[in-house]
């Protein structure tokens, strides 16, 4: 054996004695993580940004690196990847961190609040405010590193058996929605329901619910909502825009070599921007055809956007008196959105006004 081969065999024997591996070795180990989403496998917009994470992640360490991503229900419920990721039961889960709002409320911060942020807005908040270091310390409760992986982009507010005219109509309303929106309403008299995206067609059918909302005009159509609820209102000022997030778990986050983790935020970053790309590029075709197939497209009153208005302003009032997370992230979160809003109506805010006027 030439000397110098020897002297190169020796030190790295030598080091991995030692337990003292850079962390190229250790970049070179085979790492297999399953990740639970929170939607069904018929979702490819929001299902797809977990599926492109993981492509984006095993392509980039050239399959040393493999995540296996389970549908809802297949490892762990919809609703149930918090515990999973916090035991961990599983490595990592995509979800969207409102559906834990339970838990506390500040999960919704990472996600959507009634009249809270657009998707650019919340973009900017969590890589160039303070969104990302705030919502990291929240989630170290949790034993929890969260990733945005997503945007749905402003949403629709949903499909009702009957027209809502004034916010006399939403009193009595059995609507399914998540997260926050679902307590604004209850203020203004609704009865909210959490159900899994798999489960709403079948309660709107069956006449559980009178109304639900999901996402926006593409994945409408793919769970078929039109069929069994006419009624198309919009906005959806409960999500202004929907964040969804990658959840690993910090044992497992800390054990990977700095090249690795790199690499996983670049992948998620990546599946972030493509899935609001999938979602602007594929709803308007949709909504073409769910108003062809007989939707009929409605704006709330104003009444019941300005009801809607103050009634989120005490709740978020009342969460402030109790919960001191909350109280943390919530201040610095409206304070960069309401600079967002002034920038936005001046420039873009126009712009789409005047462009949406104009015969293209």
């Amino acid at each position: 054996m030439e000397r110098r081969k020897f002297i190169q065999g020796a030190g790295m024997a030598g080091i991995l004695a030692t337990g003292a591996a850079p962390a190229i070795v250790h970049a070179q180990e085979q790492i297999r993580w399953r990740l639970a989403s929170s939607f069904p496998k018929s979702l490819d917009t929001v299902f797809g940004a977990s599926e492109i994470f993981a492509k984006n992640v095993s392509d980039a360490t050239g399959g040393k690196f493999n995540i296996t991503v389970y549908p809802a229900g297949e490892l762990v419920p919809a609703f149930g990847v918090v515990d999973a990721v916090q035991q961990g039961t599983v490595e990592c889960a995509h979800t969207a961190p409102y559906y834990f709002f339970g838990k506390d409320e500040t999960f919704a911060l990472d996600c959507a609040v009634p009249f809270g942020m657009a998707s650019r807005a919340m973009t900017a908040w969590m890589n160039e405010g303070d969104g990302l270091k705030l919502m990291r310390e929240f989630y170290a409760q949790y034993n929890i590193v969260n990733l945005p992986c997503g945007n749905t982009g402003a949403q629709m507010g949903g499909w009702y058996r009957k027209e809502i005219n004034s916010v006399a109509d939403i009193n009595g309303l059995k609507m399914r929605i998540g997260g926050f929106g679902g307590r604004v309403l209850s203020k203004l008299g609704a009865v909210p329901q959490n159900i899994p995206a798999g489960e709403i067609y079948q309660a709107l059918e069956k006449g559980t619910i009178d109304s639900a909302e999901w996402i926006g005009p593409y994945d409408d159509l793919k769970l078929g909502l039109y069929k069994v609820a006419k009624n198309y209102y919009f906005p959806a000022w409960w999500e202004g825009s929907t964040q969804f997030s990658v959840y690993i778990n910090d044992k497992q986050w800390n054990s990977l070599s700095k090249e690795y983790q790199a690499i996983v935020q670049l992948a998620a970053a990546d599946a972030h921007v493509r899935c609001q790309a999938r979602y602007d590029g594929r709803n308007p075709g949709a909504l073409k055809q769910l108003v062809a197939e007989g939707a009929k497209l409605n704006r709330f009153p104003r009444d019941v956007m300005d009801a809607a208005f103050k009634a989120s302003r005490e709740v978020y009032e009342e969460i402030a008196a109790k919960n001191p997370n909350w109280q943390k992230v919530f201040p610095d979160y409206s304070r960069f959105m309401a600079d967002q809003v002034q920038w936005f109506a001046v420039a873009e805010g126009n712009y789409s006004q005047y462009m949406a006027a104009q015969k293209l």
